[in-house]
């Protein structure tokens, strides 16, 4: 079995490779990804700025930017890179999953609700994007459809705390303050950390 490499012995290889031949995206990329890991998210723009330049397919590399656009709270950069990450791989679910939690922060609600389904339509098993239809249908004011949101994740995903945080949360909203309390206790007997303030809610109905 090959060891992993130390990331610096990585990056110093990948810098060599790209001395070499300056124009490889997949170099460009895999130095962007050991940059990202260390917290050098400048200099890992940077390099996947690169490798996009340089390649023609290189959706990764536009998600990847979204990442650090998304550590940097510059949320309509997410939107951008992730809108052409669709266009080079229309059928890349994660692209449309951080599409909808990108405009949900922005309280783009139709637009949120629409990748968000695509996402799900693509790849049922992005529980992630499951959890933020719910809070899009919630700032949507639709209680309803947030909870039957929750229902048909729960038969994929049965174990995933912050779905049952977020269905908890809907049933707050619906004031049915039983079911609340049932799945937020699942929650936290998943490991999931509630917000303090919506155990404080939801203790004075127990």
């Amino acid at each position: 079995m090959k060891k992993p490499q130390p990331s610096e012995e990585f990056i110093a290889e990948q810098r060599k490779l790209l001395k070499e031949n300056p124009e490889c995206a997949n170099s460009s990329y895999n130095l962007g990804v050991a940059l990202m890991q260390q917290g050098k998210l400048d200099e890992a723009a940077e390099a996947f700025n690169d490798a996009i330049a340089n390649s023609g397919r290189m959706f990764e590399g536009y998600v990847n930017l979204g990442y650090i656009y998304f550590k940097q709270n510059r949320i309509e950069k997410v939107v951008e890179v992730n809108k052409k990450a669709i266009e080079i791989e229309p059928r890349y679910a994660r692209g449309y999953a951080n599409l909808g939690f990108a405009y949900l922060e922005m309280a783009k609600t139709e637009e949120a609700i629409d990748a968000l389904k695509k996402a799900i339509e693509i790849n049922p098993r992005i529980i992630q994007a499951w959890c933020n239809l719910i809070n899009a249908y919630l700032q949507d004011e639709d209680v309803e459809k947030a909870l039957s949101t929750g229902e048909q994740a729960l038969k994929i995903a049965p174990d995933f705390p912050l779905l049952h945080n977020n269905i908890a949360f809907a049933y707050y909203v619906k004031e049915d303050y039983n079911k609340a309390i049932f799945h937020i206790d699942k929650a936290v007997e998943l490991g999931f950390e509630p917000h303090p303030e919506f155990l404080k809610i939801l203790e004075s109905y127990r």
